[in-house]
């Protein structure tokens, strides 16, 4: 299919590179010279049952058990397994962290083996581009003419390059998001841009382009002018309803450096947008991660000091009802202190009911779950920091097999 590649095939034959050891699931008994008259359970299971175990092992295994033999490569790789089996437990959200600030290179954090796989992503050449995910697919787009927009299961690596969207060929910030229908496997995609007023930046013209992988267009679905604020790098879709965090624009009050705006995919209006749907949020902030926990909007966010708020001294979690904020936990002193020197500004991504908070200046990753209410460092990331400036970023995806763009 034009503009989409598969990377499938390859991907089992060469499996993701683990960086530790993998554990044995071989024993030599001490009778190594005894003959003993052994059958091999895998000759006398049928398709249909080993496919069934094969499915409940988590997705880095499966990989690894395509190289067992011909038979179990030819099972995961199949469509039937795919789409009827995988995956029959639930997966944890992977965190891919970037190890380099020029190029698109790092390694992939699994909740629950614990470990870090060094995995490629297809078409993207720098880390700084924006990101989205959802249900498994992630869409990129490159951050400086932002004309290339993708999205891909960075599993599988099948990809798939969308047209250039539409509106604005220069402007200065712009918000991607995307949003998968667990069903249809179908997904949409919003891209809020925004451009600084010519002489002033007390004023700037935001724009939203919403992308149907069903019809596969573009459609622009509002403009405005906004006074006093601007746009960001920050969206998230939950619900139907596209939220993106909107910045001062100078002239306002402190406790308003930062703003939410709440936009209806399916009753969209193109007037008024920033009067009847702009939400408070819950304190000062120095920055916000907004991300979709189970349908519901979550934001990280770094608390500013009362009398200097642009200095973080701690870091909380937030859940939005209706148009009120009810923080769900806050980080505890010791993992906040653990992070060393903390910018104001941090990178966190979410989904299901798992948090990730990495800070850019080092290669710590910190995980919250939330059912459990639980704060925990993940596995030591194979990468160390050569340069005092080497910066460090990531997101989180959901590793699925079935999903394609």
């Amino acid at each position: 299919m034009e503009g989409e590649t598969s990377w499938v095939n390859n991907c089992f034959e060469n499996p993701t590179r683990d960086i530790g050891e993998f554990d044995s699931f071989s024993e030599h008994s001490d009778e190594e010279n005894k003959e003993v008259n052994a059958i091999s359970v895998d000759s006398i299971l049928p398709d249909d049952l080993l496919e069934r175990i094969l499915a409940c092992l988590p997705i880095a295994s499966i990989f690894r058990a395509g190289c067992v033999c011909k038979r179990w490569h030819e099972i995961v790789s199949s469509r039937r397994f795919l789409w009827n089996f995988s995956p029959v437990l639930p997966q944890k959200p992977w965190y891919f962290m970037f190890t380099s600030s020029d190029e698109p290179v790092g390694y992939a954090f699994d909740p629950i083996l614990r470990k870090w796989f060094g995995i490629d992503l297809p078409y993207i050449q720098k880390s700084n581009w924006l990101i989205a995910s959802s249900c498994g697919l992630v869409s990129f787009m490159d951050n400086d003419s932002r004309s290339e927009l993708y999205v891909c299961n960075p599993i599988t690596k099948r990809c798939r390059k969308l047209q250039e969207p539409p509106g604005l060929k220069v402007y200065d910030y712009s918000a991607l998001a995307i949003s998968v229908n667990r069903i249809s496997h179908g997904y949409t995609i919003s891209i809020v841009k925004s451009k600084l007023g010519p002489g002033t930046f007390f004023q700037s013209d935001l724009s939203i382009h919403i992308y149907d992988s069903e019809t596969r267009m573009w459609v622009t679905s509002c403009t405005e002018v906004m006074t006093g604020w601007r746009g960001g790098d920050e969206s998230v879709i939950c619900g139907g309803v596209l939220y993106f965090l909107i910045y001062s624009a100078g002239g306002g009050a402190t406790e308003t450096r930062h703003g939410l705006i709440r936009y209806n995919l399916s009753n969209r209006s193109s007037h008024g947008l920033l009067i009847r749907s702009f939400i408070k949020v819950p304190c000062p902030l120095t920055c916000g991660r907004l991300m979709n926990l189970n349908e519901k909007l979550v934001m990280v966010g770094g608390i500013g000091k009362q009398d200097r708020p642009d200095i973080i001294k701690g870091i909380g979690i937030w859940v939005l009802n209706g148009k009120d904020w009810q923080e769900i936990a806050r980080m505890p002193h010791k993992f906040f202190q653990g992070f060393g020197e903390f910018d104001e500004v941090f990178a966190s991504s979410g989904t299901n009911n798992h948090i990730y908070i990495q800070s850019y200046g080092a290669p710590a990753l910190l995980v919250f779950d939330i059912n459990q209410k639980q704060w925990k460092w993940s596995q030591k990331c194979p990468v160390s920091k050569r340069f005092p400036l080497q910066l460090f970023t990531g997101f989180c995806f959901e590793p699925r097999l079935e999903m394609a763009p």
